[in-house]
């Protein structure tokens, strides 16, 4: 050991790292003193890698990364990058103990000879850089108050051989050089054998070939300078010249040499992107992943935390998204209105399953991209603002309507109990109860129309929602208290998407749908009336893992009794005749289904919300950059004098359940009381 270290301080006064007026100030008895009062043992934590994004089924989603790296054993990288590896950088790894005093005489010489400047580090002394270099980022160290090659005192060379004699002391040869193939950094982000492998012709690291194993060890030295991409002439001297020193020592014969420096560098790029921008499908569910790790205590104290985590961690994250339903939802979007389309439009669609909470599909008609562009946005139309929805959300119109329904049911009355829906008008200071708002409101005049003429007449409540007549909903919420609407809404879990709130019922127009919400936010409330009552929250995640295997704890379904299971049997009974009407687009899916559409008043925002006994699913189609009516707008190439829930939304409503809802489970909704049926 000391004679190592006497011959690294001979190396350093010729001039190899440092000026020589550097080592005659510390003296040599002082390096030796330095030596011995360095650390002993290298500390080595988990090395970055990749956190993925995975649906239930086991599709890759998304990759985030700081380093694109994929640890790998050693036994999976082919024999002839690990022979190339050893040529290039370090002939005698097999036979020094960390500091190579041959090669560090050679370079001496070498330099002192007024040669080209040689290095004398090891393979194992690289490794010792590259987990010092990786434990100062983890702590959050900039590339300034990082030691990498030119910026190395003699101190940081000797603390660097000292480390590299007890990581030989302490491990194999081999586990060594798999953790040095698995550190080095190739290019970019690209750190690891199999990363580059992948990244640069596109197979594992097993499978590489002399030829390539040859260009990436080449790659290590200057992995900027020996771009293939950018500089691929220099690349290919480079390859070559690890070629020669493979032949020189017996790594490959004359043959095979022959034959790999005929070659050409054979590129076959596949490169890895990290984040929801460069998902492989699903991109806004992604942004709604990414955003439930960025938010939650359990990835870390704050978000600062949380995104390294997210970034370096390693993490495999499993959600409950289905890629069949993802893939038909994702097309029946763009069938009916294409991204960039003519019209501006915007179009989503997510589905959530009855009983557990879990989302299903999450699909919209733009690219998931901070850049400009008509089919552009981060803005995820499915979620509320606080997840990286819009802004507001969108007015829901007419699909808020079987809320009013539910507290009417609850109040002991029937369904097909005849009301008055003449009014279309209710003066400022009308008597509303709303026992819930503050004292002294005065409601303001309350002026509406219903979409077709003939329907403000008396008629059941049944028929009211199934045919949508807003002066039917106006007359139950006439004869209830706002709030008990607004608690019903509440424990289906419906609030106003930008501030995540109850709606307000100090204004009675809530009950036809005029504060905002988000699509997610109706979906999962609508699965309430097929989960024989019970609502539950949304949810993305079924497991997350580290990369050493720790689980982390994620919170469960979160399921309450909303309504009674008879009351959402009965709410399934006019939503279920609406569709048999066949309205607009809307058509039977060959199983039980219900669905209510809605429409604001200018046709700015259309809906139909709807579910089966396994699958609910709302569908939206509006303007979301400037609010402005879809009527005589050509949408897809269509023109239509009047757009409602049942157009654009209806169609991609009809078409994605046709084809998913047999997936999961079909059947009745169950029976009603006669009570609930008749007064």
């Amino acid at each position: 050991m000391f004679l190592a270290v006497s011959v690294l301080c001979g190396v350093l006064t010729a001039g190899l790292l440092v000026p020589a007026a550097a080592v005659s100030a510390s003296g040599g008895t002082q390096l030796v003193e330095l030596f011995e009062e360095l650390p002993g043992e290298l500390e080595r934590g988990p090395l970055d890698a990749p956190s993925k994004i995975y649906s239930a089924d086991g599709k890759l989603i998304a990759s985030f990364y700081a380093e694109n790296r994929e640890p790998v054993a050693l036994d999976e990288v082919s024999q002839h990058m690990q022979d190339a590896i050893i040529a290039i950088e370090d002939i005698r790894f097999y036979e020094h103990n960390g500091v190579d005093v041959q090669g560090l005489a050679r370079a001496a010489v070498n330099n002192m000879s007024g040669g080209d400047l040689q290095g004398a580090s090891t393979i194992t002394m690289q490794y010792v850089n590259n987990v010092l270099i990786d434990a100062g980022v983890d702590a959050g160290k900039t590339a300034e108050e990082l030691t990498i090659s030119g910026t190395k005192s003699v101190a940081d060379k000797v603390r660097e051989a000292k480390l590299a004699i007890t990581v030989e002391r302490e491990y194999s040869k081999d586990e060594i050089l798999q953790g040095y193939l698995n550190i080095v950094l190739f290019n970019g982000q690209t750190y690891g054998v199999e990363a580059a492998a992948q990244t640069f012709f596109g197979i594992p690291a097993k499978e590489l070939d002399i030829a390539q194993s040859a260009m990436l060890a080449g790659m290590v030295q200057s992995p900027n300078y020996f771009d293939p991409v950018t500089n691929p002439e220099v690349t290919k001297e480079r390859r070559d010249m690890v070629l020669a020193a493979m032949l020189k020592y017996g790594k490959i014969s004359q043959a095979e040499y022959d034959e790999a420096k005929a070659s050409e560098l054979d590129l076959d790029l596949q490169p890895a992107k990290s984040g929801c921008t460069a998902a492989a499908m699903a991109d806004y569910f992604c942004s709604y992943v990414e955003q439930l790790v960025l938010q939650s205590e359990a990835f870390g104290e704050n978000a600062t935390e949380r995104a390294r985590l997210l970034a370096r961690g390693g993490l495999k994250i499993v959600t409950t998204l289905d890629s069949k339903l993802q893939a038909e939802a994702q097309e029946q979007i763009e069938k009916q209105v294409p991204m960039g389309d003519e019209s501006g439009a915007g179009s989503a669609m997510v589905s959530v399953q009855p009983g557990t909470g879990r989302i299903l599909a999450m699909a919209q008609n733009t690219n998931y991209s901070p850049e400009q562009g008509e089919a552009n946005t981060e803005l995820n139309f499915n979620v509320d603002a606080a997840m990286g929805g819009t802004p507001y959300g969108f007015q829901p119109g007419s699909t808020m309507k079987p809320f009013t329904t539910v507290a009417w049911l609850e109040s002991g009355r029937a369904l097909n109990q005849v009301i008055d829906a003449s009014r279309t008008y209710y003066p400022e200071g009308y008597d509303w109860e709303a026992s819930c708002a503050p004292k002294n409101t005065v409601f303001s005049q309350w002026d509406f129309k219903n979409a077709l003429p003939g329907y403000a007449r008396p008629m059941t409540v049944s028929d009211g929602l199934r045919w949508s007549v807003n002066s039917a909903t106006a007359a139950q919420a006439a004869m209830l208290d706002l709030c008990d609407i607004q608690d019903a809404a509440t424990r289906m879990g419906v609030h106003r998407a930008v501030d995540g709130e109850p709606l307000d019922a100090s204004t009675p127009s809530f009950i036809l749908g005029g504060q905002e919400v988000s699509p997610l936010t109706m979906a999962a409330s609508y699965a309430t009336f097929a989960a024989e009552g019970e609502y539950c929250e949304p949810r993305a995640l079924l497991e997350v893992t580290d990369a050493q295997g720790n689980s982390y704890e994620l919170p469960g379904e979160e399921c309450s009794q909303a309504i009674s299971p008879e009351v959402a049997a009965a709410i399934s009974i006019p939503l279920g005749k609406l569709i048999e009407d066949r309205p607009g687009n809307i058509e039977p899916i060959g199983v039980p289904a219900a669905a209510k559409t809605g429409t604001t008043d200018l046709s700015e925002q259309t809906w139909t919300v709807g579910y089966t006994k396994g699958i609910s699913t709302a569908s939206w189609v509006g303007t979301w950059q400037a609010y402005s009516s879809l009527n005589y707008v050509p949408i897809n190439g269509v023109v239509r004098s009047f757009v409602d829930g049942s157009s654009v939304a209806g169609a991609q409503w009809t078409g994605y359940m046709r084809a998913v809802a047999e997936d999961y489970e079909t059947g009745d909704f169950g029976d009603v009381p006669r009570s609930m049926l008749y007064p």
